[in-house]
């Protein structure tokens, strides 16, 4: 029973933070519409705020963590509200890709400031004990139940009791009929995003003492409050904070009893992805809230008209460059020969997002299972080079199919949700498990044995006949039915259901060809360094790869060649400086494209306001003003 109860103690105090971080969540995507992947980021920002002012500057902690609240918080929220209205107007995925680049972005600063290590946070709070029950309960333990729970239950009557709250409610669904009535819809969101970034603050000082100063670890566990928005039903307050409280009890529990289970030793940390995907599943779409999908444009809409001569002449020459990449990059043709390989990877994530409107933030995980059964095919079951290939690609198609499933239920924010949760329980509970890649955590994986195609040139070659396949199967598809239906999908599948399609079938088609098409670039990984670890597949690797496909555009082939180019080869002639800023920079990209494709951003009328202002200045100007009285000007 002391144990048990011990268990509880740790897991209401991790628990407390995730209901905290998850109410400061829930109230943004309430009076916004958009679901803040980044919230974490937010979380780890004020982390190392607080470190840089208490620990490295030598402020008291109180005053620390009010300069925290009371400036960061609110500075990052107008910063992200103005964001968010920048985005009005944007479809689903492009919302979702300028919140991921803004995690990739604090991440990568964060990275730049202080490094890629961990660095220890010492706690700030009392760590005296006192007996319960006969467990001990640290007085830093009951401080943050007891924050935790002031500010939830704050927030709650203040959303639920006050004017504020019900502009805070009403700002969302009419923004111009808030105004109407005489409360200005700006000002009610901006308040909206600086609160829910000061919770997000909080959590994120509140939490750094148990798991260190590691940004990325930050960003993961504050995360975790997901789990407690979904219980929520993302959009009750108490509900969220009773949640966070519900997952982090459930696996305290499931770490004291289950941690010892070798097959099991990732479930504790999973939980609350768990919790995600099974609500997400199991919850009418109705009982979510509405977040304004605004259809995906169609691939080429804005593309000016090039003459065929012209499209046929420059793929001629791109195709000629290519053959000639061996002679022309010297010692750096791995670095091409990577290229190629995610420029499949980047086709079938284009498939999804940018084709049929779709938003998969697993995609990660489809590649390292492509990777690990080809390995194992090859080393293991010695099948023949290609086939092994083509059954790694075949092998990852169930998985595309059962990810598939949610997309028939849920759109939009909500299956980015799911596919990410999908992700973090495949790279914790089943990357280390022997059917992918064990408990080494590295498989080898071989180049082909016959042909000579072992050599660097002559793979390259390879890698390029097979991404040749690849883009010749995405174009084909995108100029049949399936790719007019893909279109439809996009634009309107309510419209496609009404005309007596089914939008099912044609969802699990896509996953079904995007998921082959993964499996096959992450074979071709794999062989390309000779051995592949799960590392190169974490759920983190999925968000950059959608953040940097946004940096091609909408198209399929010119945007997964462009996103290639820029994930792959850019880095390599940076060397170690672009290398280390790569996070900071693709996030702030993508971030860009995701406002520019909302069409608020117009850089000639831009251009035209900034001239006209100039030209008012210039004739208001008192000193031309004189000039004229004197008959100079």
């Amino acid at each position: 029973m002391t144990e048990l109860l011990a268990y509880v103690v740790v897991g209401l105090a991790a628990g407390s933070v995730y209901g905290l971080a998850g109410t400061g969540l829930v109230l943004t995507f309430k009076t916004s519409g958009i679901f803040n992947f980044a919230h974490g980021a937010v979380a780890a920002l004020g982390a190392f705020a607080f470190f840089e002012l208490h620990e490295l500057r030598g402020l008291p902690w109180p005053l620390a963590g009010l300069v925290c609240l009371l400036i960061v918080a609110p500075l990052t929220g107008l910063l992200l509200e103005r964001l968010a209205r920048s985005l009005r107007g944007a479809s689903q995925s492009a919302r979702i890709v300028a919140t991921v680049g803004v995690l990739l972005a604090v991440q990568g600063a964060a990275t730049v400031r202080y490094g890629a290590e961990a660095r220890f946070f010492p706690p700030f709070l009392p760590t005296s004990t006192f007996g319960v029950g006969g467990a001990r309960v640290g007085a830093d333990q009951l401080i943050v139940v007891v924050i935790s729970a002031a500010a939830s239950a704050g927030l709650a009557v203040l959303f639920r009791t006050t004017r504020l709250g019900a502009a805070m409610r009403a700002v969302v669904d009419d923004p111009d009929l808030l105004d109407l009535a005489g409360t200005d819809p700006v000002r009610v969101q901006r308040l909206a995003w600086s609160i829910g970034a000061a919770f997000a603050v909080m959590s994120g000082i509140l939490i750094a003492p148990s798991i260190g100063l590691d940004a990325v670890l930050l960003t993961f566990l504050v995360v975790q409050a997901f789990g407690a928005a979904a219980i929520g039903r993302f959009s009750s307050l108490p509900g969220t904070y009773a949640g966070g409280l519900a997952v982090g009890v459930a696996a305290a529990l499931a770490t004291g009893y289950l941690g010892t289970v070798s097959s099991l030793e990732g479930l504790p940390a999973s939980l609350p992805f768990v919790v995600l995907f099974v609500v997400l599943l199991a919850t009418p779409r109705r009982r979510f809230p509405q977040t304004g999908d605004t259809p995906v444009a169609r691939v080429g809409t804005h593309a000016l008209h090039v003459p065929k001569w012209l499209r046929l002449g420059g793929g001629a020459a791109a195709g000629l460059v290519l053959l000639l990449v061996p002679w022309l990059v010297g010692a750096r043709l791995p670095v091409y020969t990577n290229a190629v390989v995610f420029s499949i990877a980047f086709l079938s994530l284009a498939l999804l997002v940018n084709l049929s409107g779709q938003v998969s933030l697993c995609h990660a995980a489809f590649a390292a299972l492509g990777a690990t059964t080809f390995a194992h095919l090859t080393t293991g079951a010695g099948l023949p080079w290609l086939l092994a290939l083509a059954v790694a690609g075949l092998a990852v198609v169930p998985l595309g199919v059962a990810v598939a499933v949610p997309a028939t239920r849920l759109a939009g924010v909500y299956l980015a949700l799911a596919t990410f949760g999908l992700g973090i329980l495949l790279e914790r509970m089943v990357y280390p498990s022997r059917l992918m890649f064990g408990s080494t955590g590295t498989l080898a994986a071989p180049r082909p044995g016959v042909l000579g195609l072992a050599d660097d040139t002559r793979f390259y070659y390879l890698a390029l006949a097979v991404a040749a396949c690849a883009a010749a199967l995405v174009v084909g598809l995108r100029r049949a039915r399936l790719g007019r239906l893909l279109v439809a999908l996009a634009d309107g599948p309510t419209a496609l259901a009404v005309l007596g399609v089914s939008t099912n079938v044609t969802k699990v088609l896509v996953f079904g060809v995007s998921a082959f098409l993964a499996g096959v670039a992450g074979g071709l990984f794999a062989a390309l360094g000779g051995s592949v670890s799960g590392v190169a597949f974490s759920p983190l690797q999925s968000l950059l790869w959608l953040a940097v496909l946004a940096l091609g555009g909408r198209g399929l082939v010119g945007a997964a060649v462009v996103a290639a180019l820029s994930f792959a080869v850019l880095p390599a002639y940076g060397e170690v400086l672009l290398a280390e800023y790569q996070p900071l920079v693709f996030g702030l990209t993508a971030v860009a494209a995701a406002v520019a494709s909302s069409g608020r951003f117009d850089v000639v009328r831009a251009g035209a306001r900034l001239a006209d202002g100039a030209q008012w200045r210039r004739q208001r100007s008192p000193v031309r003003a004189r000039l004229a009285r004197q008959g100079q000007v």
